[in-house]
């Protein structure tokens, strides 16, 4: 067994909400032991704040300023750190032709609805985010609790994070 930590990319369409808080809950709930971080095929260039509200609701401490909305090709590019996981979290992020990743990662796709899709007053967004939120979360639980063996043998970390997938939420 190694001390490693692996490296999650989570991928959205405008990397400003579902990938921003998965990144967040990772990067928590991981506990150090897994590196996370976010990005979009074509970023908003702003963090949702009802995105910002579920991670301070959820961490106090969580050091919300330093997430911003940024580019998958920063991640793609000659010289970037390879990622041991590429996990997309909206449809059209999934059904786009990504770029060639180093390292030849496990991917796999956790759909969620897009809250900043919902209409309505301030409460209403509010509650379609804290759905999304938790969601996210219970998915991330599942995988920080992963056996390190299965992290480290391909076949079954595929297996594990597409079964994760599956499962209902």
């Amino acid at each position: 067994m190694t001390g490693k930590d692996y490296s999650v990319l989570f991928l959205c369409t405008g990397n400003s909400s579902r990938s921003i808080m998965s990144e967040a809950l990772l990067t928590v709930l991981g506990k150090g032991r897994f590196k996370a971080y976010s990005a979009g095929s074509r970023p908003a260039g702003v963090v949702n704040p009802f995105a910002i509200e579920q991670i301070r609701r959820f961490d106090s401490g969580f050091p919300v300023a330093l997430m911003h909305s940024k580019g998958w090709l920063e991640f793609a590019q000659p010289g970037a750190k390879p990622m041991d996981f590429i996990i997309t979290v909206c449809d059209s992020a999934a059904g786009e032709a990504c770029p060639h990743w180093p390292g030849h990662p496990t991917t796999a796709h956790w759909g969620y609805p897009d809250p900043a899709q919902v209409s309505g007053n301030d409460r209403e967004k509010q509650e379609a985010f804290g759905q999304v939120f938790e969601q996210i979360r219970k998915r991330v639980e599942q995988f920080v609790s992963l056996p390190l063996d299965w992290l480290e043998d391909d076949a079954v970390r595929r297996e594990a994070v597409r079964a994760i997938a599956a499962q209902k939420l």
